[in-house]
């Protein structure tokens, strides 16, 4: 009359072998995915028009944060990265003046530089841009954030969206700290007639 005690206590413990397997899967899953979404790669959803054609609404891509170096959370310091930025990178920050809002736009201007945009052509240092990621947009005939040209703080990068005309970008809320990048938008993976590399 033992048996069915026994064998009871048996599933008793197999259906708690099995759910910590499989609460110890998920934690493993989570760490996992915190730690890759933390240091190498993030997901972004495309809200706004301001990227247009490069990025339309609702897009979704993948962010490379190994790229510039990672950010350490908590610590205000960033792992070394693959490489400095380049101008005409599609980058994705922190707003400068509302530190809860991240954007995406494309890397103009550098450290020491005097930004311009005159008679819809962006000018570095006197020159107008000749990268066609650049001077192929339509800019305002406006200068940035201020009066006259601006000069790029060290450490400070300046952005703009490619669709200028409806981009609330570097011009309005100014330079944008190296601190504050999060990384260099590589890839659209959603939708799928959208799929590709970013450029």
């Amino acid at each position: 009359m033992q048996k069915p005690e026994k064998t009871s206590k048996k599933h008793a413990v197999a259906k708690k072998s099995a759910l910590r397997e499989w609460t110890e899967s998920i934690i493993i899953a989570f760490v996992l995915a915190m730690f890759v979404r933390t240091f190498f790669i993030q997901a972004y959803k495309i809200p706004t028009q301001s990227m247009v054609p490069t990025l339309i609404p609702h897009d979704k891509i993948f962010v490379s944060k190994i790229v510039y170096g990672a950010r350490m959370p908590f610590l205000g310091m960033r792992l070394p990265g693959l490489r400095k930025p380049r101008r005409g990178d599609v980058v994705v920050f922190i707003e400068p003046t509302e530190r809860k809002k991240v954007y995406v736009k494309r890397l103009i201007g550098f450290p020491g530089e005097k930004v311009e945009i005159r008679y819809g052509s962006v000018y570095i240092n006197g020159a107008v841009v000749e990268d066609p990621r650049i001077s192929k947009n339509f800019y305002y005939n406006e200068v940035p954030y201020g009066e006259g040209a601006i000069t790029i703080p060290s450490g400070y990068f300046f952005v703009m969206g490619d669709n200028s005309a409806n981009s609330y970008d570097g011009r309005k809320f100014g330079p944008v700290p190296l601190r504050d990048l999060l990384g260099e938008a590589l890839l659209i993976w959603w939708p799928l007639n959208r799929i590709g590399w970013i450029r």
